[in-house]
């Protein structure tokens, strides 16, 4: 999704209905900074007011989405396009939290491993393996070759410190 074409949208929206950023935000309950960030493109409302603020704006969900009007024409088409770009920011949004996670467990596991002085092998293994896994599954998302070489990359340096590591 375009937050910046989603904003552009929003505020020629409001504009036609005559109302200020502050009156557009004390009807949904928020800050007119919030708006101002929807409008700028910087943040997106959050979902629990897209009804309103579509009801507010006499417009859909899915005009919202595209941040354009829709014939009657476009609109399954342009409805299918936004559920795909959702599902994708659902699936990247979910992506970064494991990430920050991941990381968190491999400085709690690194710490560990320096205080009992153990080889950090394993670890790195898996890392290598969790990269992997999110490359590889990026890449079914968007098909971008370049996901799935680092995906691939990442797999074999896992297989290869697994190995040095038995090894050693």
């Amino acid at each position: 999704m375009d937050q910046e074409k989603i904003g552009r949208f929003i505020s020629m929206c409001r504009k036609e209905k005559n109302m200020t950023q502050e009156q557009l935000a004390e009807k949904l309950g928020v800050s007119n900074k919030s708006v101002s960030r929807w409008e700028n493109g910087k943040n997106m409302p959050d979902y629990s007011l897209l009804k309103d603020l579509c009801c507010i704006l006499s417009i859909s969900i899915n005009e919202l989405f595209s941040g354009e009007r829709i014939s009657n024409g476009d609109y399954k088409k342009k409805a299918d396009e936004n559920i795909i770009k959702l599902t994708e920011l659902i699936s990247f949004k979910s992506m970064k939290f494991g990430i920050i996670g991941m990381c968190i467990i491999f400085m709690i596991l690194v710490l560990i491993s320096a205080y009992k002085d153990i080889s950090p092998a394993p670890l790195t293994s898996l890392i290598c393996a969790y990269n992997s896994v999110t490359y590889i599954s990026r890449y079914k998302l968007n098909n971008e070759k370049f996901n799935l070489v680092l995906g691939v990359m990442f797999g074999i340096a896992m297989v290869l410190n697994t190995i040095a590591f038995i090894l050693n």
